[in-house]
């Protein structure tokens, strides 16, 4: 291996062929590069790897999505070059929601969204990683109203974003230690519309206070309560990454798979998915089941199935 002028593993040139990108020894293997550019890096021994060299502008600028998106910065040049005039977050997924990208080392990797409302006002889904330029990148579109918390993992910028924005913080009250000054607490375990069209849906499971975010009966913000698994092609579970109990989870989605209505499936960790209603419904429902027959087991990050 050679290293980059920071000190960073960067693989030789007959490691990849010569190209230009590549993956340096700080990935934490949290799915998000994969997530951006799966043609191009895939998990290889427990992390990402660059398996093939961008062909062309669109790829190119995938990879360059995938840069401005790792919490660890670990998707890089040879000649360390980036170009900021690249970055393209916030990443419009359609009218109404955007993908922040910016992945913080604090949230574990995860995913944060921005909202549309009607109006021209945004709320926050979870938090990249704060800086002002992304602040000021983020409320261009319009005011960001609340920062909506899903659990507690991903609560590290909230107060930060909430504040430079004048907006609300919210959390579930079984995480509250994460955000002990959050605004608006929810409390037990019944549906609650936060804004006109956002309906808040406590799913104790993942963590205690874990809770999905579903708007206008179209997008599901799911934090980690689960998430669209490539390796399956389906909706799934995190069973072995569940800090507080699988039974809990189970129960919550059989109270709740009910209400459920979306098309659009946004989770913190793992891939998104835009199916048909019906289509979701289902999957949902047997998602459900099936999680009903799992058992708790050690913590195994390597386990999951992205």
């Amino acid at each position: 291996m050679n290293t980059t002028a920071d000190g960073r593993s960067a693989p030789s040139a007959q490691d990849d062929g010569g190209g230009d990108w590549y993956v340096d020894d700080r990935c934490t293997n949290c799915d998000v590069a994969r997530q951006l550019a799966p043609e191009l890096i895939e998990e290889v021994d427990g992390r990402s790897e660059v398996v093939r060299q961008p062909r062309g502008a669109a790829e190119e600028r995938q990879l360059h999505a995938v840069a401005f998106a790792c919490p660890t910065r670990s998707v890089r040049r040879r000649d360390g070059r980036v170009a900021a005039e690249l970055d393209p977050f916030p990443l419009r997924l359609d009218d109404a929601v955007s993908f922040c990208g910016h992945n913080s080392r604090h949230t574990a990797g995860a995913n944060a969204y921005l909202l549309r409302r009607p109006g021209g006002t945004q709320m926050m889904i979870d938090t990249p990683r704060f800086s002002e330029p992304l602040a000021e990148r983020f409320e261009a579109a319009g005011a960001v109203t609340d920062v909506l918390l899903t659990h507690r993992d991903h609560a590290a910028h909230g107060r930060r974003y909430a504040d430079r924005f004048g907006a609300r913080l919210w959390i579930h009250e079984g995480d509250l230690d994460a955000a002990p000054d959050a605004d608006r607490v929810v409390r037990g375990t019944d549906p609650v519309e936060v804004a006109a069209g956002v309906v808040v849906h406590p799913l104790p499971g993942h963590t205690l206070g874990s809770v999905l975010y579903v708007a206008d009966e179209r997008y599901c913000f799911s934090g980690d309560s689960f998430y669209w698994s490539r390796a399956t092609g389906d909706v799934e579970v995190a069973d072995s990454v569940t800090w507080y109990s699988i039974t809990e989870l189970a129960a919550s989605l059989a109270r709740t798979v009910g209400r459920l209505r979306f098309a659009w499936l946004l989770a913190g960790h793992g891939d998104r998915k835009h199916l048909p209603e019906g289509e979701m419904a289902r999957r949902m429902r047997e998602l459900t089941a099936r999680t009903q027959a799992l058992r708790p087991r050690p913590v195994d990050f390597a386990a999951v199935r992205w």
